[in-house]
């Protein structure tokens, strides 16, 4: 009878170990996700489930082109790309991102250039066009946009984005497992 009773209390304590840890890991350090709609397309696609990776930002700055995570303004988790840091000039000109004057290449843009036949992918901005309405990302802001700029609601229409609002950065698809690879 005691072996028995010492049995169960092991299993009872290494399930309670097991679903602590599990908690820990999902609410502090990585979280699933799945991409919602098309406006990070070709880079990801409706229903990609991807990890969110929540440690980066504690203990790292985010970098221009991560793509993040965070809660958006109606509610809900927006995937969306870094365009513009605190402190930089954003703007489009010609279907081109300069940050701060300089001209940027974005490769992850180039099967949707080559597919636009009427006027450019993303349309000529400068920040004060937007909600931010000011020359400069703000101090603890990020300027985030989509990859398919003619569908994406991102930074152009909900504004700058608060760094307490980020979850994390992601770039790892697990699911569909066809599509399992690391984006950027």
């Amino acid at each position: 009878m005691t072996k028995k009773k010492n049995e169960f209390w092991e299993w009872t304590k290494a399930l309670i170990i097991a679903v602590l840890l599990a908690a820990v890991i999902r609410y502090f350090l990585f979280a699933p996700i799945v991409v919602d709609g098309l406006s990070m397309m070709p880079t990801l696609h409706d229903q990609d489930r991807m990890i969110v990776n929540k440690l980066s930002y504690k203990i790292g700055e985010p970098e221009r082109f991560d793509i993040i995570v965070f809660h958006a303004p109606e509610n809900k988790d927006y995937i969306k790309r870094v365009i513009g840091l605190p402190g930089d000039r954003v703007e489009y000109k010609n279907d081109t991102l300069y940050v701060n004057g300089k001209a940027y290449e974005e490769p992850y843009l180039d099967e949707y250039k080559s597919q636009v036949l009427d006027g450019p992918l993303t349309d000529s901005f400068t920040l004060e066009d937007t909600p931010v309405a000011q020359e400069t990302v703000p101090e603890g802001h990020l300027f985030v946009m989509g990859d398919n700029r003619r569908f994406s609601k991102d930074s152009r229409h909900i504004g700058a984005v608060s760094m307490k609002e980020v979850l994390g950065n992601t770039s790892i698809i697990y699911w569909p497992i066809e599509d399992i690879r690391m984006v950027k």
